[in-house]
């Protein structure tokens, strides 16, 4: 999935921090299992294409897909970012 991103240009970079474990309540039950959190930076503009794209290429009927405020950055590293990405424009 973080290729496949990187690829299309949602995302600039993402992140694999293998070996999270994660407790959840599901269908009824409290159940937990190990997983695998995707740090993917991305814009708010492609987030509707970003999510759309992880939905459909993941396993989890509900994966969880969160979009999370950047409040400052470093402007070489923001710079960077964006030159990554495609145009909300150009989906």
């Amino acid at each position: 999935m973080a290729r496949l991103l990187v690829e299309q240009r949602l995302a600039a970079c993402v992140s694999v921090v293998p070996g999270v474990r994660s407790f959840y309540r599901w269908q009824g039950s409290v159940d937990c299992s190990t997983e695998w959190l995707l740090l993917v930076k991305s814009s708010r503009g492609l987030f509707a294409a970003l999510s759309a794209a992880l939905e459909q290429a993941h396993s989890y009927e509900v994966p969880e897909v969160l979009a999370l405020p950047v409040i400052e950055g470093a402007v070489n590293y923001l710079n960077w970012l964006a030159s990554g990405l495609r145009s909300p424009e150009g989906q």
